[in-house]
């Protein structure tokens, strides 16, 4: 999968941002983050530990560039639990996070509700601050607005191969 984002902000580095993400294993994806204007390459990598079953989330452990408008060359390190409710097209989830940026940790969190039809709405927390995003989903085509900090508008597009 590869994505471009941009966020209208005064801040250079998360301006614009791309990565692209290889699975490798069917428990293990790679990829790299490129943010242009700090001519900044991230190592990125997902580790599925479980998937979802009816009674168990999906669990995984992962490492990305820290948080929306984090400084050059810092990292979050993290493990993530995931379920979708029963009966409610709502899916939730929460991680543990290192954060280089903060040099602790940091508890993020989030929901997103399917509108149906591809469409949904996420309400997310960085650890630190609150984002909201909407989008559709079609196929392997995802497209979404984003509201950064409650404050900042930007969108990312993706495909997956």
């Amino acid at each position: 999968m590869t994505s471009l984002r941009f966020v209208d902000t005064q801040l250079d580095r998360p301006r614009w941002r791309s990565t692209a993400n290889l699975r490798v294993h069917r428990n293990v994806q790679l990829g790299v983050e490129y943010n242009p204007a700090a001519g900044e390459f991230a190592p990125l990598a997902t580790c599925f530990v479980r998937t979802e079953t009816e009674r168990a989330p999906a669990m995984f452990l992962g490492t990305s560039s820290d948080r929306i408008g984090s400084p050059e060359g810092m990292q979050a390190y993290y493990a993530t639990a995931a379920k979708l409710l029963p009966r409610v097209p709502i899916g939730v989830y929460a991680s543990l996070a290192y954060s280089e940026w903060d040099s602790g940790w940091n508890l993020p969190f989030g929901a997103q509700l399917d509108l149906g039809h591809g469409a949904w709405v996420r309400s997310m927390y960085d650890g630190e601050r609150t984002h909201v995003l909407g989008g559709r989903t079609m196929g392997r085509f995802d497209a979404s607005l984003i509201w950064a900090w409650l404050e900042e508008w930007g969108g990312s597009i993706a495909i997956g191969f």
